[in-house]
């Protein structure tokens, strides 16, 4: 499997169509409706992307996918409820064949591999060229795995490949459910509001999180929500977050 770091220029498009090119189909998700928009405005500028749809957390974007079947999903990571890590690895399991290519404003090393460990083909930030995105859409299309060049420096990329083949830690025993659970602890939610959003009981609730201090080793609710996000298991965010033209 090829793996490209560096940007290059976009083919121009226009006439990909008229030439015949099968273009690429392309589910957006992300929680915010603006950049979605953008996002659909940009693509849809070049004659090889095909928006086929829109998602806003990663509940909707397993429905999507699976309705729409896409050619690549380009994920956010930070999104209530199911966030893109989760939803990724649910579409990786259930359609295989349906590539993610991850757009997010965090770069950190660990949200990283946590991306490719869930089955995501590639990583962008949000704060990369259009020409860059371009790029990265067709590469991952290709069956090929994507870096944005500021993440591929030096042992990172070894690091990065390694964690796209699941070699992972602790954490890497957390459930599904757990993840859930996990990462509406760290938006706020209250052991009965995770049990209402969820369907379970709050003594369902209760012996997950008991599960989750037990596997991940640490001990408080402070402490747990500093590892997760540390470690990507759990995306919130925040003012400070990098966005695509400056803003996420």
């Amino acid at each position: 499997m090829q793996t490209v770091t560096s940007p290059m220029t976009a083919t121009p498009s226009g006439a990909n169509r008229r030439l015949g090119f099968k273009s690429i189909r392309v589910l957006i998700v992300d929680d915010h409706t603006v950049l979605r928009d953008t996002l659909r405005l940009l693509l849809e500028m070049n004659g090889e992307v095909e928006v086929i749809g829109e998602a806003s957390d990663g509940r909707q974007a397993i429905d999507q996918a699976e309705q729409l079947k896409p050619d690549v999903v380009l994920m956010d990571t930070a999104m209530p409820g199911l966030n893109g890590i989760e939803a990724t690895a649910v579409i990786r399991k259930r359609m295989p064949k349906v590539k993610v290519l991850v757009l997010s404003g965090y770069g950190h090393e660990d949200q990283v591999r946590s991306a490719l460990k869930a089955g995501a083909s590639g990583y962008v930030l949000k704060s990369s060229s259009s020409d860059e995105l371009l790029l990265a859409i067709r590469t991952v299309s290709q069956s090929n795995t994507y870096l944005s060049q500021s993440l591929a420096e030096g042992d990172r990329l070894r690091s990065y490949l390694l964690a796209s083949e699941g070699r992972g830690g602790r954490e890497a025993t957390l459930s599904a459910r757990e993840r859930e659970v996990l990462q509406l602890i760290a938006e706020g939610y209250t052991n009965r509001a995770i049990a209402e959003r969820l369907f379970i009981s709050v003594k369902t609730v209760e012996a997950h999180k008991e599960h989750i201090v037990q596997k991940l080793g640490v001990r408080g609710s402070a402490e747990l929500i500093r590892y997760a996000i540390r470690k990507g298991l759990i995306f919130v965010e925040t003012d400070t977050d990098i966005g695509m033209a400056g803003g996420r």
